[in-house]
């Protein structure tokens, strides 16, 4: 009875966690969490912005309070939706590991301070002010559409393959600033004593200065101080010109890669097959790099809802995600065909097992799906209608016509 227990809790663990996950619509449940979950933030961010107006609080105070309470308290629910099904978000550590890994990275702490903030002044009421500045972190959970957008996609793509050209060209940008501040205090600091008072008085025109045009609060009047700022501006116009240079080209990588993906077809001669991956599969909750493909199988692309996922190894595969499979070209002479073959009630194949079934050498059974379920095509596997049998084969020679098979 207890294990029976355990495995109700950890099913229904599952169906939560597909519940929250964004992009996860195989159901309709789980696609009617992501609208609600959509909705309730777009109406506390709304009522957030309405409650700055004094005319309009005045009105409707009562009716805006009460929306940021119950919509702060959904952001609630969720986080603790999020921290019972964390173990299936990192499958790979202990539950308790998982957990500590989700309320330390950003979505989870971005989570946490999309309610926690709210509910602060009731223990130390003297630092509302400050809480509230902090409920702004909520419009960080519209980074969630991120899910349902290939462009969006790509830019956290681009961000996460620079991110170490990026940090570079942050640490040149902070080490100019405060030699720009060293110098012009030195410049500057008998003419203006009140303006650049110490060495790091001139942070602020260094800043204004090296990343964009200045604002007039604080320049030089010396000849020696203003000769240095010319110069400076100069060197700001060009390490302005570093991480935008360096974000451009990774735009143009990713969508080079991209666009490759796409004549992959063509230009290669390869062919594709998709699988749609059910909750009983055993692929689901396993990363791509984990995966036993015959020699020369690609995975081409996994399909989330609407979204592309680029095929990276430590992608793991989640139920309702589409597989894209594809057989590539191995030599010059030699050809790979995949091939989905469904049985039908005459099939020769119907009623035969996978052991007796009288195929070339060259030929695999690498999957066989029967209706909700992916079998592992042992031998002793009997083969019976309707099943969905993926056979790879490989080819000497120019590609054999449909007939052959």
């Amino acid at each position: 009875m207890k294990e029976s227990t355990t495995v109700r809790l950890r099913k229904l663990q599952k169906k939560l966690f597909n519940m929250v996950s964004v992009g996860v619509v195989d159901q309709p449940l789980n696609q009617a969490y992501d609208i609600v979950s959509t909705v309730v933030l777009l109406i506390n961010l709304t009522a957030t912005i309405l409650m700055t107006f004094d005319r309009i609080m005045t009105v409707y105070h009562d009716f805006l309070n009460t929306l940021e309470a119950v919509t702060v308290a959904f952001f609630a629910v969720d986080y603790v939706l999020r921290l019972i099904t964390a173990r299936y978000l990192y499958p790979t550590v202990k539950p308790g590991r998982a957990v500590m890994k989700y309320v330390l990275s950003f979505s989870g702490i971005v989570d946490l301070l999309s309610f926690f903030p709210y509910y602060l002044p009731v223990v130390f009421p003297h630092g509302a002010a400050v809480f509230r500045i902090i409920r702004v972190a909520r419009i960080m959970r519209l980074f969630r559409i991120n899910a349902y957008y290939d462009s969006m996609n790509v830019i956290t793509e681009v961000l996460k393959r620079k991110r170490k050209q990026l940090l570079s060209s942050v640490f040149i940008i902070s080490v100019l600033m405060l030699a720009s501040s060293l110098c012009m205090y030195g410049l500057e600091h008998d003419a203006q004593p009140d303006k650049f008072s110490n060495a790091f008085s001139g942070i602020w025109w260094a800043t204004s200065t090296l990343l964009t045009v200045g604002y007039g609060d604080v320049y030089p009047i010396t000849v020696p101080g203003k000769i240095a700022g010319i110069l400076i501006s100069f060197l700001g116009v060009g390490m302005v010109a570093i991480p935008t240079g360096i974000i451009s080209a990774g735009f143009v990588e990713q969508y080079s890669k991209l666009k490759r993906m796409g004549d992959l077809d063509a230009e290669s001669d390869i062919q594709f097959i998709k699988i749609v991956l059910k909750k009983e599969d055993s692929w689901v909750g396993q990363t791509l790099k984990n995966l036993a493909l015959p020699h020369g199988t690609i995975i081409a692309a996994v399909q989330r809802g609407s979204n592309t996922i680029l095929p990276h190894g430590t992608v793991m595969l989640r139920t309702g995600d589409t597989v894209i499979l594809g057989a590539e070209s191995i030599k010059d002479d030699t050809v790979v065909d995949l091939k989905e073959i469904i049985i039908g009630p005459e099939h020769e194949w119907n009623g035969v097992a996978i052991q007796d079934l009288n195929i070339s050498r060259r030929s695999y059974i690498i999957m066989v799906k029967r209706r909700d379920k992916s079998l592992i095509p042992r031998g002793s596997l009997v083969l019976s209608e309707g099943d969905h049998v993926i056979q790879y084969t490989k080819h000497s020679g120019p590609r054999p016509s449909e007939e052959e098979f």
